[in-house]
């Protein structure tokens, strides 16, 4: 029997890559639902070309367009809205749940997924920085695994299979440093969001580049580390190594360190979620150590303040990472849209952690309440 996967967001670069892995392995995997925020002309050519038994378009006012488009393929269903995305990944025939979708939306249909006792394939980091305690009960409630598909988190993933109970002395989470690594504060002042979305290493989404840029992303993996390992925030050391072959690594208390080593490929990541334990063959570039020296060098946490902010609300802890999420994603938007410079995105996310409700014991209610609160706060301070 194919496994049946169900893509959060398949219209992405995590979402196409993984259709990619599902073609290399059209004998074990098979996509039986792929969903989009907007993008319906690219997620009716997914539709034709995969034959998933539905589609979902968050967007409920793209219906009729995404409808009329699939008009002649009568087999495929086709929903739209937020609510049908919490419930099509109730479905019985779905064995997995990638969660490729981006930002806070991804909080709700990954918990009903849980609930639903399917394994979860995460790649929506936002899922666990805002509300991790709460993703890691639920997932221990309802049995519910969670594999990760970041290639840092996948890394580290790698390396405690078969560690067992080993303790583990650090994590070791690499950075690539981004496109301003060796920039002087004067230049980052002046930066355009085109210089933003040249990536040195990888090519991903624009909002996700521009977190790295800014290295709010290494901020939020460093969170989602926290909660998908169990290792306190203090045992996690950021290291930014220009070349990102080495994906991360672990050092336990015996002194020995575990790398995960590869070429910037997000296929091995999301292939080995969705194989784990087995290794399959996967098409593509390999290692060649030869070709370049690996480099580590501490982050400027004074350069990018983004990076120190994140610490800052770990450290806090409660809300206060949701509201951080919440305004990084009106920031991020902000600044492609030209409505705040590179450094103003920090300064806004800082203003909005003063000024917004803080919650030490936070529910699901108040992380739906705090988004709204926070998004409202961050564009108000972005619009003077």
């Amino acid at each position: 029997m194919k496994k049946q996967i169900c893509i959060l967001g398949s219209t992405g670069s995590i979402g196409t890559q993984a259709l990619d892995v599902i073609s290399q392995h059209s004998d074990l995997y098979e996509a039986y639902c792929l969903t989009a925020n907007n993008r319906v002309q690219e997620l009716a050519a997914q539709a034709r070309k995969y034959h998933p038994a539905a589609v979902v378009i968050a967007n409920e006012e793209r219906y009729d367009e995404l409808k009329d488009m699939l008009a002649d393929q009568p087999d495929i269903k086709v929903y739209a809205g937020k609510d049908a995305l919490d419930q099509i990944v109730e479905s019985d025939s779905i064995d997995m749940v990638l969660t490729a979708m981006v930002g806070f939306a991804g909080l709700s249909p990954t918990i009903h997924a849980i609930k639903a006792h399917k394994k979860i394939c995460l790649a929506n980091k936002e899922t666990l920085v805002v509300a991790g305690e709460l993703i890691g009960q639920l997932a221990q409630q309802y049995h519910a695994p969670i594999l990760p598909v970041d290639s840092e988190h996948s890394a580290i993933f790698q390396c405690i299979v078969g560690e067992d109970d080993n303790p583990i002395e650090k994590i070791l989470l690499t950075a690539s440093g981004g496109p301003f690594r060796l920039f002087s504060q004067e230049q980052i002042e002046k930066v355009t969001v085109t210089d933003a979305l040249k990536h040195p290493t990888w090519d991903m989404g624009a909002k996700i580049t521009i977190d790295s840029a800014s290295m709010m992303n290494k901020g939020f993996e460093v969170m989602e580390a926290k909660w998908l390992f169990g290792i306190e925030a203090d045992k996690i050391q950021v290291l930014v190594h220009p070349q990102s072959i080495v994906h991360s690594a672990v050092q336990f208390h015996d002194g020995a360190v575990k790398a995960q080593l590869g070429v910037p490929d997000m296929r091995l990541p999301i292939q080995y979620a969705f194989s784990f334990p087995k290794r399959l063959p996967l098409n593509g570039d390999r290692l060649d150590l030869f070709a370049r020296p690996l480099e580590f060098f501490e982050p400027d946490l004074n350069k990018f303040r983004c990076l120190a902010l994140a610490f800052e609300a770990i450290k806090r802890g409660g809300n206060m990472p949701c509201i951080v999420n919440a305004a990084n994603e009106i920031v991020n938007e902000g600044f492609r849209h030209s409505k705040c410079s590179f450094p103003g995105m920090a300064h806004i996310i800082e203003q909005t952690m003063n000024k917004a409700t803080f919650d030490s014991n936070p529910t699901y209610e108040t992380y739906v309440q705090t988004d709204a609160e926070a998004r409202s706060i961050a564009t108000e301070i972005m619009n003077k």
